[in-house]
């Protein structure tokens, strides 16, 4: 049987009624969920992007987040914490998608360098025309060569 689920807006909502009647934390591997009973029914929170059930790895930000709500008092269930974890998840995505934004800063910095170097260079400018010349008249020589 699927868990059911309630979103931000609902658990809003829910609290605003006056209708939530317990709020329970639980320890599971990478974090702590949160399982919002109110009448007969009780649903885990869903994370917002994934729709799955929102797992906070630290405890202070699942407390934090409660306690914008005014939910001051909760139940934790530790059955399923293991300290040696220290309830971090490695998220090789993220890495791999900062390791990417810090490569892409590098270049962007390197090419604004490249581009104010070539700006602050005081020797004269060379017309497009004239370079197209140029390096046609070399190609006409490279041709010339490889056809012998």
């Amino acid at each position: 049987m699927a868990q059911e689920m309630i979103d931000h807006g609902s658990l809003t909502r829910l609290n605003e009624a006056g209708v939530v009647s317990q709020v329970s934390v639980i320890a599971q591997h990478g974090g702590w969920t949160i399982m919002i009973k109110y009448g007969a029914s009780q649903a885990a929170l869903m994370a917002q992007r994934s729709g799955k059930v929102r797992v906070f790895k630290r405890f202070e930000t699942l407390a934090a987040y409660l306690k914008e709500f005014g939910i001051n008092r909760f139940e934790v269930d530790i059955t399923d914490f293991d300290p040696a974890n220290g309830g971090g998840v490695t998220r090789p995505d993220r890495s791999e998608a900062l390791k990417r934004a810090h490569e892409a800063a590098a270049l962007d910095a390197w090419l604004r360098e490249q581009v104010q170097e070539s700006l602050d260079d005081p020797r004269p400018t060379v017309a497009h025309e004239d370079v197209k010349a140029y390096f046609a008249a070399r190609k006409a020589v490279l041709n010339k060569k490889e056809s012998k």
